[in-house]
């Protein structure tokens, strides 16, 4: 299976803005306090003046086997894919012109999704689009006593919100991808040009990790408060944090998906349908006006 349901919980401080939205769209008043949280999930603890509300719907979605997944279906539907592909030029019209280091391509449409590449492709089209790319540390913490899997009940995920030490979020993940390793990762990063993310100078200080040791020695305690493991990531940050959906303001044959701000892989399918229906023409099946371009100042005098 791609998903596994773990439940998640979802912890700050009581009476959060953030925290009580979460508690309203859950549509729960599965609060728990210290208490009940250290008997359900003796591994997280809760400090005074601080709650939890518990999802059971939440789970982890398994990367590699979702896009495994979409990929299959997009090739059965007569999808081609081009893998190791540069884009080194897109020039506008009526029919679309592609240039990579592999061969040309022309098409009426076009749907640019990048990442965090996604900025320089579109600049040469007359678009100055605030996409910031950040480069995450992904950790992975061992646990103390490496959890028995005859429990028959993985830990849930977490995320703790609202909290001084910790401003853009804490979030993790139960062991499941290295044994016995607990992913744990704060919710932003340093500004990164996606070129260089792997070429960090040695004695690099790194605050999130620093971060995460203090954190996990308050609310995990049964981790050890170094890490085992750190992979890095790129997020795409808009100003706002919500997504770019839209059609180019001049070219109107040009989709662009962006911005995704960290959040946007469990919804990468709606995403995907929102740009075909965009790229058709045709009406679509949920708004978008959060996500115009046009909400930015400045973009549009850069494209006109």
């Amino acid at each position: 299976p791609g998903h596994r349901r773990t439940g998640l919980v979802v912890l700050g401080p009581a009476g959060d803005p953030e925290l009580e939205g979460c508690r309203r769209s859950l549509g729960t008043d599965q609060v728990l306090d210290a208490t009940v949280l250290a008997r359900r999930f003796p591994g997280l603890r809760l400090h005074a003046g601080e709650v939890a509300v518990w999802d059971g719907t939440g789970g982890v979605l398994f990367a590699d086997r979702a896009l495994r997944a979409v990929q299959d279906v997009f090739r059965r539907h007569g999808g081609t894919l081009r893998d190791g592909e540069k884009v080194l030029r897109i020039e506008p019209g009526a029919v679309l012109t592609v240039t990579t280091t592999a061969g040309v391509y022309r098409a009426p449409r076009l749907i640019i999704a990048a990442g965090a590449w996604t900025g320089a492709l579109v600049a040469p089209l007359g678009l100055r689009l605030p996409l910031q790319p950040l480069r995450i540390n992904v950790c992975y913490w061992r646990e103390k006593e490496p959890g028995s899997p005859s429990t028959g009940r993985a830990s849930p995920c977490f995320m703790a919100l609202g909290l001084s030490r910790a401003p853009h979020g804490v979030y993790g993940l139960p062991a499941l991808e290295y044994p016995g390793l607990v992913k744990v990762c704060y919710h932003h990063g340093s500004p990164t040009d996606p070129e260089e993310r792997d070429r960090l100078p040695p004695g690099t200080p790194h605050p999130d990790v620093a971060l995460l040791s203090s954190f996990i020695s308050s609310y995990l305690p049964g981790l050890e408060p170094r890490p085992a493991v750190v992979e890095t990531c790129l997020y795409t940050n808009t100003p706002d944090e919500d997504f770019i959906l839209d059609r180019h303001p001049k070219f109107s044959n040009i989709i662009i998906g962006a911005g995704f701000s960290g959040h946007g892989f469990k919804l990468a399918p709606v995403v995907g349908k929102l740009l075909c229906e965009l790229s058709l023409g045709e009406e679509p099946s949920h708004s978008t006006a959060p996500f115009t371009i046009t909400r930015f100042p400045g973009v549009l005098q850069a494209a006109l």
